[in-house]
């Protein structure tokens, strides 16, 4: 399979190394710097696209690729605004869109714990809920995408939570969810979600101990969304 690189940070070349062990071809490696060998790429010769870039570069890359009838994942986080845009086109288009906070199998069962547990506690308003992330420094937005998806998952699913906030604007509404997020490192990715009494606290926790979970989970969804069609989540591929 001839995968193109969108975005060749440190995600992208673990991505690159990993698919390269499995057989495939990079047949791209595109990043801020040499953007305009978009230009001239032969895209008929392109399976896969797996974007992971910049936000603010985000957007472009997809709809470049959707254009070119190259089915793409995207793991970008900090432009989702756009998202919609995007599932629009790829739908118009006939394409493959596939977006995932994070492609970590591991991550994704414990988004499937946190809709269970916030189910349960809906029915326990005397918990106070929050949120925490830790990541590198150099990841540039917070809170991160995969904090968003753990926090809309709570609104979903408890009542009493209309929104979540980032707890630097000291919000204490009982219908606030708010998020913490913590920039050192290295620190590859730890979420935490607590529900808090006075009796006592529950608490769940991911903690990954190197991107090479999130890379591997990118590259075997590109492999099955080869000849996919149609906007798809981690949930589609994994059958959850």
């Amino acid at each position: 399979m001839n995968i193109l690189i969108l975005g060749y940070g440190k995600m992208g070349k673990i991505i690159a190394e990993i698919a390269e062990s499995r057989g495939h071809t990079i047949a791209a490696k595109i990043n801020i710097d040499n953007r305009e060998e978009l230009d001239t790429l032969d895209a008929a010769r392109i399976d896969v696209a797996i974007e992971f870039s910049e936000p603010s570069a985000a957007y472009e890359n997809i709809t470049w690729a959707i254009n070119h009838q190259i089915p793409v994942l995207s793991g970008t986080t900090g432009w989702l605004e756009r998202k919609p845009e995007i599932e629009r086109l790829a739908l118009s288009k006939g394409g493959s869109f596939f977006y995932a906070s994070n492609y970590s199998v591991g991550v994704n069962i414990f988004f499937k714990l946190n809709r269970f547990l916030a189910k349960i506690m809906d029915g326990q308003p005397d918990y106070k809920i929050s949120l925490e992330e830790t990541h590198h420094t150099e990841k540039k937005d917070a809170p991160s995408g995969t904090a968003i998806t753990l926090a809309e998952a709570i609104i979903n699913k408890v009542g009493r939570i209309k929104r979540w906030d980032m707890d630097t604007e000291m919000n204490d509404s009982e219908h606030s969810l708010p998020i913490t997020a913590i920039r050192e490192d290295p620190a590859p990715g730890t979420h935490k979600v607590t529900y808090h009494s006075e009796i006592d606290d529950i608490e769940i926790t991911h903690t990954a101990h190197s991107r090479k979970g999130f890379a591997l989970g990118a590259v075997l969804v590109a492999e099955w969304i080869k000849d996919k069609k149609g906007v798809l989540s981690m949930d589609d591929f994994l059958s959850f």
